[in-house]
């Protein structure tokens, strides 16, 4: 059984992990780079914690001393030594990942595992920027994480078979199935969502129909619970634009071309539910 668990990055995806463990009573060290970031973070996981009984009956009512006596928040990684499983949640940007996995090495226990939770970066690649690529492995969380029953689980070039056990140990903690897929660019959900988000952004831009025409298309003619765009705003267009990136590089398909909205919509700070503006308009 784990016990403590670091969280690198405290973003949307690492503020929902953080939320998902608390709620299973896991010890829990976020980190990030600003103190202004994690108290963002520690108020949105205050606030999903108390709501969540509301939601599932299965989760326990928590006071706020005893979530902020399980969460740990740190600006340093050198706080993750004693973490006995990492998941790391930074930009989909190897210039940021690479510096980060070049020191979690130094810092963690030699038998501690890493967690990719990337979109679309291969694990191998990842791996390779460490001394154990054999605990190197990929856990595609989706969001909202405690809300979601299965995680994608992406089995690098040379992941071992006992790094792929304790990553389904881990996941049985949380309550979570692993689909076990292997490692290539984008994987399995993304090579395919990403195409839908920005084929969608791409009938919009021509003027075919609206986002709430598109979304709608889906979710009535197709049962889906999101639009693509809805789910585009939900994961942040910047970061849909940063994995589009990703598999354009490593495929030069032009199917993963980005769409010149997309681009156009980051550039001016228009990134989904978390910057209040996306395809729709967010409260803050």
């Amino acid at each position: 059984m784990f016990q403590k668990i670091g969280i690198v990055g405290a973003g949307t995806m690492g503020t929902g992990m953080a939320v998902d463990l608390v709620l299973h009573g896991l010890e829990t060290v976020l980190v990030d780079v600003t103190e202004e970031q994690l108290q963002k973070a520690e108020a949105e996981i205050l606030q999903t914690v108390r709501f969540a009984p509301l939601l599932n009956k299965k989760y326990p009512k928590m006071s706020m001393e005893k979530v902020q006596a399980l969460l740990h928040k740190t600006t340093h990684l050198e706080d993750l030594a004693d973490c006995d499983y990492i998941v790391e949640n930074v930009p989909e940007n190897w210039l940021i990942k690479e510096p980060i996995y070049l020191r979690l090495d130094e810092v963690c226990k030699e038998e501690t595992v890493f967690g990719v939770n990337t979109s679309c970066i291969s694990i191998t690649k990842v791996g390779s920027a460490t001394k154990r690529p054999d605990k190197v492995i990929g856990m595609h969380f989706m969001n909202p994480v405690y809300m979601k029953p299965s995680v994608e689980v992406i089995r690098g070039h040379i992941t071992s078979e006992d790094t792929v056990a304790k990553a389904e140990a881990f996941l049985a903690q949380l309550d979570k199935e692993a689909i076990i897929v292997n490692d290539q660019t984008g994987f399995v959900s993304n090579r395919i969502s990403h195409l839908f988000m920005n084929e969608a952004a791409w009938v919009v831009m021509d003027g075919v129909a609206t986002p709430k025409q598109v979304d709608d298309i889906f979710k009535k003619c197709f049962s889906h619970k999101m639009g693509p765009l809805e789910t585009a705003d939900l994961i942040g267009l910047d970061t849909v634009l940063d994995s589009l990136k990703v598999l354009y590089e490593e495929y030069q398909d032009p199917k993963f071309r980005c769409c010149p909205l997309l681009k156009k919509m980051v550039d001016a700070g228009e990134c989904g539910q978390k910057s209040g503006k996306g395809f729709y308009t967010y409260s803050k």
